[in-house]
This record gives C-alpha cells, sequence and structure tokens, in this order.
C-alpha cells in the first residue's frame, strides 16, 4: 500500500507540473524549454516523473488539434469557451489516454480529475471524469471521423498543424511532400552534435572510454552526429570537446565556407552556434564580430566559444539595421529572425503562436536587415541570408525582392564546402532549402549566397 501512495504522489505531481507549464505558456511569452527547465529545476520530481512531465508538455503541444477535436466529440459544450485551465486539465488526460499505453486510462483520469477539482471545484471535476471516461479505443474512430473532412482539413486534424498552414505547404510543395514534414514535426527531434575540430578529431573524441559506447548515429556533415540521447555527451558539450547544433544550420557556414584569417560579421548572432562553428572553420584564424540585439544571449556566445577554445569571436550588443563595423568584412552571414516554421517539430509550441501577421512582420524586418547588410560589404563581398524556416516569402521570395532593390548584388553559385546531396533540386543559384525530415535528422531551413558584383548606386 505504500508503495502505490508513493507512486500516486508522484503521478499527481508530475501532472500539475504539466499543467503550470501548459497555463505559464497559454498566459505569457517565454518559449516551452525556458518554462520547462524553470519548472523542472524548482521540483523535486525523480528523473522519471522529470520525463513524464517533458512527454506530456511536448506530447499536449504537438498534438492539441488532434487533441481538441477528440475531446469536442465528447464535450457537450463550446470547448473553445471552455477555461484555459479546463482545456489544458482535458487535454493532459486525452493525451495519456490516446497516446501512451504504459499509463493505465483509470490513473490518467482519476489524477485529471483531482486537478479539475483542485482549480475548478467538484462540478468541474464530475465534467473531466465524464469526457474522460468516454475516450476509449472503441469510441475514438479519428479515421472514420476525419473521412468527412476535406483534405487540408483532414491533414491539419490528423498531424496537429494550424489548417492555414498546412494550406500554405501543400500549395508551395504538394501534397506529399507536406504530409512527410507534417509527420516528420510530429516526432521527437534528434539532438545534433558538431565535434570541435580545434580540440580533437573524431576518431580521439570516440576513443574516450565513456563516449565509446555511446548511441550515435552518422551525419552526411563532417564532424557533425546524431543521437537520440544528450546525457551520455553532456560533460563533453560542457568541456568544449562538441556543441549542440543541428546540421541544417551548418549548411549557412558551409556555403560561406570563410578561410583562416578572414573578416566575418555574423549579424542576429544569438546564441552563437553559427558564429562559433565559422571560428573553426577558420581554425581560429581571423576575426567573427557576433551582433545580437540582446546582450545577455551574446553571454552564452561568448560562455561557449571560451568553452571551445575560440579566441577570435567578438560580440556586439546592437540592432543590427544600424550597426556599423570598425573595418569592411569580407563576408557577413545574416541569421535572420523568422517564423521557424522549419523547426516545428523541435519548438512544440511554435506551430500554435505563429500566424499570417507575424509572417508579414517578419518579412519586412528581414527586409530591413538585408537592405543595411547590404552597405556593409565592399565589392566583391560575399553575403549569406539564412532562416529556419520553409515559407518563399522568407526565403526566395524575399531574395528576389532583394535583388530587385540592390542591382549591385547577384547569386553566387560557388556552394563552398556544400555536400553535393544538398544541391540535388536546387533551382535558385546559390540557394539551398531543406524541408523538415527530407534529410534524416535536419531541420528545415533555407540559405543564399549572394556577392556585390559592382559599387552601390
Amino acid at each position: 500500500m505504500a508503495t502505490k501512495t508513493s507512486y500516486y504522489t508522484t503521478m499527481i505531481t508530475a501532472r500539475e507540473t504539466t499543467l503550470n507549464v501548459l497555463q505559464a505558456l497559454e498566459t505569457g511569452k517565454h518559449r516551452c524549454d525556458y518554462l520547462l527547465h524553470r519548472a523542472l529545476e524548482s521540483s523535486a520530481l525523480s528523473r522519471t516523473d522529470r520525463a513524464l512531465v517533458t512527454g506530456l508538455v511536448n506530447g499536449v503541444l504537438r498534438y492539441r488539434l488532434q487533441l481538441d477535436f477528440i475531446i469536442s466529440r465528447f464535450y457537450h459544450h463550446k470547448l473553445e469557451k471552455a477555461a484555459p485551465v479546463m482545456k489544458n486539465i482535458l487535454r493532459i488526460g486525452a493525451y495519456q489516454i490516446v497516446f501512451l499505453d504504459k499509463v493505465p486510462d483509470w490513473a490518467a483520469v482519476n489524477e485529471c480529475v483531482k486537478l479539475a477539482r483542485k482549480y475548478k471545484g467538484e462540478r468541474m471535476s464530475k465534467l473531466v471524469n465524464g469526457v474522460l471516461r468516454k475516450l476509449t479505443p472503441e469510441n475514438i474512430t479519428l479515421d472514420l471521423w476525419l473521412l468527412e473532412k476535406e483534405p487540408t482539413e483532414r491533414l491539419a486534424i490528423q498531424y496537429s498543424h494550424p489548417e492555414w498552414l498546412v494550406a500554405r505547404w501543400i500549395t508551395a510543395y504538394g501534397m506529399g511532400k507536406t504530409e512527410a514534414l507534417l509527420a516528420y514535426s510530429n516526432r521527437p527531434p534528434l539532438f545534433g552534435f558538431r565535434i570541435n575540430r580545434l580540440k580533437g578529431s573524431p576518431e580521439e573524441l570516440f576513443a574516450d572510454p565513456e563516449l565509446a559506447g555511446a548511441l550515435h548515429e552518422g551525419c552526411s556533415i563532417e564532424n557533425f552526429f546524431l543521437s537520440r540521447e544528450f546525457s551520455s555527451f553532456e560533460h563533453a558539450v560542457i568541456d568544449g570537446y562538441l556543441s549542440v547544433q543541428n546540421p541544417t544550420q551548418a549548411l549557412a557556414c558551409l556555403l560561406l565556407n570563410p578561410a583562416p584569417g578572414h573578416n566575418v560579421i555574423d549579424l542576429c548572432a544569438a546564441p552563437g552556434g553559427k558564429a562559433t562553428f565559422m571560428a573553426e572553420l577558420m581554425q581560429n584564424e581571423g576575426s567573427v564580430t557576433a551582433v545580437d540585439l540582446y546582450e545577455q544571449k551574446l553571454e552564452k556566445t561568448s560562455s561557449h566559444a571560451e568553452a571551445l577554445g575560440i579566441t577570435i569571436i567578438t560580440t556586439v550588443s546592437a540592432d543590427a539595421r544600424n550597426f556599423t563595423p570598425g573595418s569592411t568584412p569580407d563576408a557577413i552571414l545574416l541569421d535572420a529572425p523568422c517564423t521557424g516554421t522549419g523547426v516545428l517539430g523541435r519548438r512544440s509550441e511554435l506551430r500554435w503562436k505563429v500566424s499570417p501577421a507575424m509572417l508579414l512582420e517578419l518579412v519586412t524586418l528581414q527586409a530591413e536587415l538585408l537592405d543595411h547588410a547590404a552597405t556593409l560589404l565592399a565589392e566583391n563581398g560575399t553575403l549569406i541570408y539564412a532562416t529556419c524556416s520553409i515559407e518563399p516569402e522568407e526565403n526566395t521570395l524575399q531574395i528576389e525582392a532583394f535583388l530587385s532593390r540592390h542591382p549591385e548584388f547577384s547569386p553566387d553559385s560557388d556552394y563552398g564546402k556544400v555536400p553535393a546531396e544538398f544541391l540535388s533540386g536546387t533551382a535558385e543559384s546559390g540557394a539551398i532549402l531543406t524541408l523538415p525530415g527530407e534529410h534524416p535528422g535536419f531541420d528545415g531551413g533555407f540559405c543564399q549566397r549572394l556577392r556585390k558584383t559592382s559599387p552601390m548606386k
């Protein structure tokens, strides 16, 4: 009996922590990973329960639209009018029942009923109990329910993405590619790791007895690998032998291919993954100026560079739309703020935060950043524009508009050290687009290489 009491106590604590994170996302502006980290650090949860909370938070966020669709079949009121705390309690229960085989349905129901009683009173706890007890495999016939839907709505519900976004992707990439990237965005993402060649080779890294048996898989980009676990490599990250970086983020740096001794500016640089990789490619010779609006984020860039043994990065807190360097750079990498639609699988809440209005706002900001970057380069200077978006307005259409405003620039077909497999199907000169899941373990993203071919008029 004591064991059962302990089990239920930890389960309640885990579920309530999950609810607190989901509620904080409803009302605040912080990212999910920040809120989750803060909640777990301040809790006394065991490692198992921390994993449960992480799984519940990300699972509910990924499948929110599908969960709401299922719940609405058994909730005899308008679910959209329910209090946010009620919706999140029902989602937590429904996610466990529908997706988690290891959690008994009755346990999921009972604990959510207790949460409803605590936060909304006895009457609402009975409503939660009535709804969740109807969620059985016999009663949930999702495939049949979706037959009556149009293809765009069906995919949106099935893969739990906003319908407006699904419609855009079908138009841009077709039904088959859209369904593939939707499915990929719902899979737990792999960790990407970059081996710091300033401190050792891959062979030397994995000769370490602590890492020799660590599960990982190869990657088509040299000195990168992928893994489903982080803890085995945590010490190597802390000691500067590894950086955490999805290999898609490396493509812009390989496209630029900076040489030792070059003077490079990284605009909108924080948290600094591209700046540190470029410094490694430059063999820590030359200079990289990492510019970002937020000084606190740049502090992380500096501390990570120090751990990696990099000494050529200088951080500058400034607005990249009016930053003036002390000297003319050889190249600029503009890692522009974007909707992040290429990394929805890594940021579970982002799919519900991005909007058409946000897209329009960011397109305007990106154009301003590009226009200013153009003024900082001399003739024959190189400009790399990069996003973690797969939206044409932020990528190819943004570049087309830039070139129409800046005839002194032209696309540069020099692909640097980008592996050949990423060049197949490239429609635009100097451009690379990766869709989520198109290459195993790779996020979605875009980068374009441009050269300043004549003085600015």
